[in-house]
This record gives C-alpha cells, structure tokens and sequence, in this order.
C-alpha cells in the first residue's frame, strides 16, 4: 500500500473583518480557535479547498502597519510526516526570510518581526520546506506561498504641485475651464475607499468652483472684472475616503490672475487744454502733450490721436508716444502772431485694438479740444522776397543804382531797418548798399569777359536791435556790352615759297571775340591802308568770319627780303563797331617742285625747338646704363675683403693682429703700434704715456737695439724680462709691446701683473693717485696689500 505524506499549513483565520482590525497576540500553545488545515500531498501538489468558503492553501494576509508590542502572528506550517517527537525541522526562505519573517522551526510558525508598509511593497513571496533534522534530507517538496499586506487608509492624497498658477481672461462666462488639479493617494485603489479622492474649495469662493472627481476649476462668477481685482488664490482640498468623515486629505494652493481684454475704451481726463507757443517756434517743434487714460494694459490700452476737426487743421499736427501712450501736438508751418493769435482743434483719442465682443460698453473713443495761444516775440526783419535777381550792363558807370532790396519787421512795432552787404560774399566790395533804403549800387567797373555773375548776400537788421537779423541772397548778372574788339583765333606764322606763283593762297585766317553776340559774330578782314597797295600780298574776306592770304606776284628772292610782316584789320559788326589790327608773319623759304619747304631762315618753321623724342629715349638709356654701372662697382668694392697684412698661418705675427688691444682705454692711443713688432729697430722709449699722471716720474730705460735677424719671439721674451724689472711700467697688460701667447703655446699667460717672484716686488699704493680711471684697481691691490699684512 503506497503512503501519501502530506505537509500540513495550518492557517490562522476569521472573520475577514475582524480579523484586519485585529491584532494578534503571541502564539504560545495549541491552535487558534478559527484555525484551518490544509493538506497538501507531496505527490499532486493539488490545492485542498473547503467546499464552501474556498480558500486558497497558498495565500497569507495581514494587516499592515502593525502597532503591537509582540511580533505579528502569521501562519503555521505543518507536515503530515510530524510525529510532535522534534524530528522534524521546518525551513523558511524568500523575501524577508530570516530578517522580516521568521519561523519556529519545531512547531512552524511564522511571524512578523516588524511593521510592514503595504506602500513600499505590497506582497511577499516566501518557500517552505520541512527537512529531517537527524539526516537533513527534506521530507517533503518545497513549497512556495504568497504573503499579502492587507492595506489600510494611512497615506494622505497628495497635490503633484505645491502651487498652481493658471490665468484665465476677464469677463469670462461662468464655467469657464480655468486650470486642472490631480491629487494621488498611495492607498490601494482596490480595496476599499482609502484611495478613492474627492476635491473640494475652501478657499476662492464665490469666484470659482472645482469638480470633484476631477478637479477641474471653473469659473462661478459672472463679469469679474481685471480693473476691480487681478489675482485670486484658491486652496483645493483633496480628501480620501470618497470623502466620508475620517478620511485624509491634503490641500494645494491655485493663484488665478485675470488677463486683460480690451474691455476700457479711453478716456480724457479733461474736455478742455489750452497750450501756449512762440509765434517763433520751428515746425516739427512740439508745443504740448495730452493723454487719455486707458485702465486697460498692454496692447489694450494703445491709443492713436488725430486732430478731427478745428481752425489749426493745417498748422498743427498730433503724433503718439508709444511709450508714455501721449498724443504730442506739434507745430507743421510757422506760426504768426500778427496774423492770427488762437487756434482751436480738436482731438480724437482711439483704441488701436478693439475687441468686438464688448462694443456694447460704448464706443471706444474720446474727443477734447485744445486750445492754443500764440505769443508775439521780437522777429527780425523779412524781405520781400526769399532771393532777388538783378542785372546790370558791364559799362555803367560806378556808383549806379542796379536794384533794391525791401525788409520790414514783421512785428506790431514795426522797427525800422538798416540793410548791409555781407562782405564775406563781397571780397572785392564791388557792390554797395544804402543803408536806408537797400538800393545796391556799384563802387567798382564791371567785366562781363572776367565775371559774369556776382552772388552777394545783403543783411537787415533791426536799428533797436541789431541781433535780430536776417539775410537774402541776391544774384546779379552782368551783361555784355561791345567793348571788346575781334582778334586772331591765334599766332599766324606762315612761309612763302621762293618759287610761288602769283594768286597762290598761303594762309586761312579766323578770328574771335570776347564779347557775347545774341545774333552771332560778323567779321570782315581787310589790310592795312598802308599794306593795301604796296604789299606783295593780298587778301581775301570770305564772308564766313575766316579770310585768305593769296600771293600777288610770281618769285620771291629770301636774299633780298627774307620775311614779310602783313597787317590785317579784323572788324565786328555790333555796336560800337570795334576792330583790332593783328600782324601776320610770312617767311620766304626755298621749296621744292611739290611746294615742299626745304629751307628757310625760319629753321623754327622746319625743326621745332627742343630735341626729338628718339633723342630724349637715347640720352635716357645713357644716364641708366651709367647709374647701374655706378652701383655695380660701389658694391663689388663693398664685398671686396680686405687682404690681411700676413699671409703665412705659422707667421707669428698672425695672431698678434688678430688679437684686442688690452691697454688703457679708448685714450691709450700709445699702447699699440703694430710697426714696431714689425721694425723692432723703430721704437721710440722716450715716449711718455699720455694716459697716466705718475707722482714720481722715472726717466725711461734705453734698452739694447735689437739684431737685424731678431725675431719676434725673441723680441717679445727681451721686452718681457725688461718690464718684470722696470719699476716704471705700467700695470696693465699690452699686447703690443710684449705679450705673445703663441699657436697653440702651453706657457698660458705672459702678463707682468703675473710674472713677478714674490708679491712684494710691486708697491701699489701710488695707483690711487693716478685718478678716476686707476681706483677700482688700486681697490683691489690695495686690499690685497692690506690682507696681507694683517
């Protein structure tokens, strides 16, 4: 016969109610009154159901947020292969196993060790297992069963926004949508009504109303008006519970601002403005500012003004700042005092932007009427016209009257008027006025040919007042009169040839004149009474201002008469007829068969002066080949390098030339003469040191001539011995009379300051008489002397 072994759950049960609002106490012995047992065969794994109330084996429920001082009961686990003799072990394992839940391991029961939080999680999913506590093998299959936190109504409904803000326009009709507000509970929506919000309005009423399933606002009042009242602040209660007493709930703050509508037409705050201005106010000058009050804003509250109507419709005009929102009145021509004082207007004030939906409210538009008085100021003087125009002719005589020029003060008084010529405009003062009466005149003759028109400016001023002035440009033309006579359009310079024939023409002649002609020149040439008969030569008018010269004879002979000078009249036909007599200048020259000039005395007429272009090209060339012939030597002598005075690399003399003079400065122009090493015969001893003031002066030692074969090397040693025992030698180191280091020489340095046996050979206490130039040297030698004997 096979065993069935089943694991017994054993559950704590109830009434349902009852039983969540019930705290369990400690299990200490035997089963609870209402307790149920569930066996499970460890082969089928099938459920076991009571036949009426259909529980579920697998399922355990408690109550969250346990407030007791004992752990929690749970449930018991029980196996059928449980003899009660301690055999047997039960096992716990999955979520909060061991840590949130545990269980006896003698007689299963399991508990709650703290207080569970259906909202952090709401199920636990947790494993049985009984296993033989000798062996350790199971009994039984492992079993999983489900925890489920029963939830109870401890979390408040909560506002996803602290504050809300919502703005809706004014006027709006009552149940306008104005802003939705969404509370959540983190109850469990499906158990019972802890989840369940309902919104309602403490605060805002009677202006608006909130739906309170959905929480929507709307408006609850008619007309609110933005002019009377712009915020509003709502508070909106959420409560769980469907609402019902007891039940949590939480508030949120909604600040409703009304927009603003065009629901304000504008409006002046006066029906009347008076503004006064100077008869001597500029157009566009802004004589004064009106404003109509709008309560509206923004755009709402734009306004445009026009003048409508009034008797200063053409001489004011009225603009709007956008800004201040003003209607600025401004001068469009200038005003005058004497011809008219007072201007009415009036002026309309307009909303920009109209909403249509409260034209009802009246039309949105105001009128007022401004009134402007015009003030009399003291105006200079006004000319009759803004410029005059005057001619004159270029021979009236001076101090003639050419025209006037008429001011008057435009003012009640009348004050009389002096008139002035601006001189800046009459540098030359070839014009003049009279002061009284502002007739110009003239003060010097006119040339029409060197002027034609003179622009002048004539001042008026006040007598009272000087400073009120004004000026007017007047223009004069000067015009022509016949004073110029006609002459040739130029030079004529001609030639005959020696074998010319007679009626020959040689040369066409033209003339002009400097005087301006309405009906055009007319001139007529002729000769001279006194060339007419005797001249070789004749001349023909040709009716067209031009004229011809013709041979009168067959031969010329340029040995006899070389050139020949034929005086022309040249006349004009205006009045006064003026004629001028010009010379023409013909040459004999010789010519060929063709008429060709060959030669003349006139070379001018053959070569011009100056030399041909081929000429100036070449002459050109010359003075560029030259100059670059000049740079190409200067910097071939430049890069030229100078030849060193020895050629030889052993020659000692080499380096001696090559080394710096080490002497006594700039002013040492005797420590280095390069001829004596090179003639050792030529030194001079007598020579005395020009830098240097000895307190005691040595007379020089004459040394020995040196040989004619003495080399250099030898000569710098003998020099060298010489100045370690001569007193009289100076401290510093000179190349040119002894020192000598050599190609390459291991003997390292010959200076006299180093060449001496003992340091007591020098005494160098007289250095610091030798002046500026020796101290910081007898600084150091002197120290040195000085340490020395300390």
């Amino acid at each position: 016969m096979r065993t069935y072994h089943c694991f017994w759950l054993l559950f704590w049960a109830g009434q349902p109610h009852q039983s969540f609002l019930t705290p369990l106490s400690k299990r200490t012995s035997g089963l609870p009154e209402k307790e149920k047992v569930l066996v499970l065969s460890g082969n089928s794994r099938r459920d076991l159901h009571r036949s009426k109330r259909s529980w579920m084996w697998n399922q355990f429920f408690l109550l969250e947020e346990y407030t007791g001082t004992d752990y929690q009961y749970v449930g018991k686990l029980h196996s059928d292969q449980d003899k009660g003799d301690g055999s047997l072990k039960y096992i716990l394992s999955g979520d909060g196993a061991g840590d949130l839940f545990i269980i006896n391991e003698n007689t299963g029961d399991i508990q709650a060790t703290k207080r569970l939080d259906r909202e952090e999680k709401p199920v636990y999913i947790l494993r049985a297992q009984a296993i033989n506590r000798r062996t350790g093998r199971p009994v039984e299959p492992e079993s999983e069963f489900i925890i489920k936190i029963h939830d109870i109504n401890d979390n408040e409904p909560m506002f996803t926004k602290d504050v809300y803000n919502a703005s809706i326009p004014e006027m709006s009709d009552v149940g306008t949508f104005v802003v939705q507000v969404t509370a959540t509970d983190a109850d469990d929506p499906t158990y019972g009504n802890s989840a369940k919000v309902v919104y309602s309005i403490l605060q805002g009423q009677p202006y608006f109303s909130v739906e309170s399933e959905t929480g929507i606002i709307k408006t609850a009042l008619l007309n609110m008006d933005r002019e009377n009242r712009e915020q509003y602040q709502v508070v909106i209660q959420a409560k769980d519970m469907g609402g019902q007493m007891g039940g949590l709930s939480g508030t949120t703050t909604v600040n409703i601002t009304l927009t603003d509508v065009n629901d304000n037409p504008p409006r002046f705050p006066q029906s009347t403005y008076q503004f006064r201005a100077p008869e001597s106010t500029p157009p566009d000058s802004p004589v004064g500012r009106i404003k109509a009050n709008d309560a509206d804003v923004d755009e709402n509250a734009e306004i445009e003004y026009s003048i409508t109507e009034g008797d200063g419709y053409d001489m004011f005009g009225i603009t709007t700042d956008k800004d201040t929102q003003e209607g600025i009145i401004t001068v469009k021509k200038a005003l005058d005092f004497e011809n008219k004082s007072l201007y009415i207007l009036k002026v309309e004030a307009t909303n920009t932007h109209v909403d249509p939906r409260f034209l009802y409210l009246g039309p949105f538009k105001d009128t007022a009427t401004v009134r402007i008085q015009v003030e009399d100021v003291d105006e200079p003087p006004v000319f009759s016209r803004p410029a005059y125009i005057m001619e004159v002719k270029e021979d009236v005589p001076i101090n003639s009257v050419i025209g006037t020029v008429t001011a008057q003060d435009p003012d009640a008084a009348k004050n009389p008027v002096k008139y002035s010529v601006d001189r800046h405009t009459d540098m030359d003062r070839v014009f003049n006025i009279n002061s009284g009466n502002g007739s110009i005149f003239t003060s010097k003759p006119l040339d029409r040919e060197t002027l034609l028109w003179h622009n002048i400016t004539v001042i008026a001023a006040e007598i009272n007042n000087p400073k009120q002035s004004s000026r007017v440009p007047v223009f004069i033309k000067v015009l022509d009169v016949n004073d110029n006579a006609p002459e040739f359009a130029m030079f004529y310079e001609t030639f005959v040839c020696e074998n010319a024939k007679a009626e020959q023409l040689i040369q066409t002649l033209s003339a002009v004149d400097k005087d301006d002609s309405y009906s055009g020149h007319q001139f007529s040439f002729s000769l001279a009474p006194e060339a007419a008969s005797s001249s070789n030569f004749t001349l023909q008018d040709n009716r067209d201002n031009t004229a011809g010269i013709f041979t009168r004879k067959t031969r010329y002979n340029r040995h006899e008469m070389s050139t020949y000078f034929l005086p022309v009249v040249i006349s004009d036909n205006d009045y006064p007829i003026q004629s001028s007599t010009e010379t023409v200048t013909i040459r004999v020259c010789a010519c060929d068969h063709r008429g060709k000039m060959l030669s003349c005395n006139a070379e001018a007429l053959i070569h011009p002066t100056g030399l041909s272009t081929g000429a100036l090209i070449a002459i050109l060339l010359c003075i560029i080949i030259l100059l670059v012939t000049v740079v190409l030597f200067a910097a071939l002598r430049r890069q030229r390098k100078k030849e060193p005075l020895i050629i030889s690399k052993e020659d000692i003399r080499d380096n001696i030339v090559s080394y710096n003079d080490e002497g006594g400065g700039e002013e040492d122009t005797q420590a280095f003469d390069i001829g004596t090493l090179r003639n050792p015969e030529a030194i001079d001893d007598n020579k005395l040191r020009r830098d240097i003031v000895p307190e005691t002066l040595f007379m020089p030692r004459r040394t020995a001539a040196a040989r004619d074969n003495t080399d250099v090397r030898d000569f710098i040693n003998q020099r060298l011995k010489e100045n370690d025992t001569d007193p009289t030698a100076p401290p510093y180191d000179s190349l040119a009379t002894y020192a000598y280091e050599g190609n390459g020489s291991v003997a390292e340095s010959l200076s006299s300051l180093e060449s001496v046996t003992t340091d007591g050979d020098q005494d160098y206490d007289y250095l610091s008489d030798w002046g500026p130039r020796f101290k910081k040297l007898a600084d150091m030698y002197g120290t040195m002397d000085s340490d020395k004997d300390s």
